[in-house]
């Protein structure tokens, strides 16, 4: 399957549709979209929904799977199909749209999507089913956990390390050698100064924590 064209993306909002065409630029052949039970027989672009997630098993040694549920700011959902994907033995397609740059010195992890003109410079390290969203700028050196979404224009600079189900909203901005742990919100437009060492949500300049979040 490592070589194989075929998808099957779950979830069909908004981020699926940005996904479809990052695919269809890649060559790859999407067999169709799975969704909730009244979203099936409609279509999302040129694509039918062809059942839900109780499906994935019938595509497992079809097609590779990509998480097109939409994050923002939590992250439930998209932990629970990619949960249904692994339960099922399904491997993930990594996609990286043809527009963006992404060093050979990085490593971009299983299931993650990199879209329209972001970087991803050297010898960082993305987790899988991660989410780089259009013009966001990883730095050198950035080490970024499982299922973050770092959103439209953000810039993330070289060694920080974020951990695991990580929001950074739009035109945000991590400055260098920051440390940001496992289930933070950062709201649009906010930047970080100083490490991050509670989950919860923070927004501002510098930021300021608001609450906890319900990651």
């Amino acid at each position: 399957m490592k070589d194989c064209k075929k998808l099957i993306l779950v979830g069909g909002g908004g981020h699926c549709k940005s996904v479809i065409d990052i695919a269809e630029e890649l060559g790859y052949d999407i067999l169709g979209i799975l969704d909730t039970e009244d979203k099936v027989g409609t279509s999302v672009l040129n694509y039918k929904v062809i059942g839900t997630d109780d499906d994935i098993p019938k595509y497992v040694d079809k097609a590779l799977f990509v998480v097109t549920v939409g994050q923002i700011k939590e992250n439930v959902i998209r932990r629970k199909v990619a949960g249904l994907i692994d339960k099922a033995g399904g491997k993930y397609a990594t996609l990286i749209a043809t527009d963006a740059h992404v060093s050979k010195y990085a490593q971009i992890g299983e299931g993650t999507v990199v879209m329209h003109k972001a970087i991803v410079n050297a010898d960082s390290k993305i987790g899988r089913n991660c989410i780089i969203n259009t013009m966001a700028n990883i730095e050198h050196d950035v080490v970024m956990g499982e299922f973050c979404h770092i959103s439209t224009g953000c810039m993330i600079n070289g060694d920080t390390i974020i951990g695991n189900n990580v929001f950074v909203g739009s035109n945000s901005e991590i400055h260098n050698c920051k440390t940001i742990v496992d289930d933070v919100v950062i709201a649009a437009g906010s930047s970080v100064y100083k490490d991050i060492v509670e989950a919860g949500v923070y927004i501002g300049t510098p930021v300021e924590f608001l609450k906890r979040n319900k990651i």
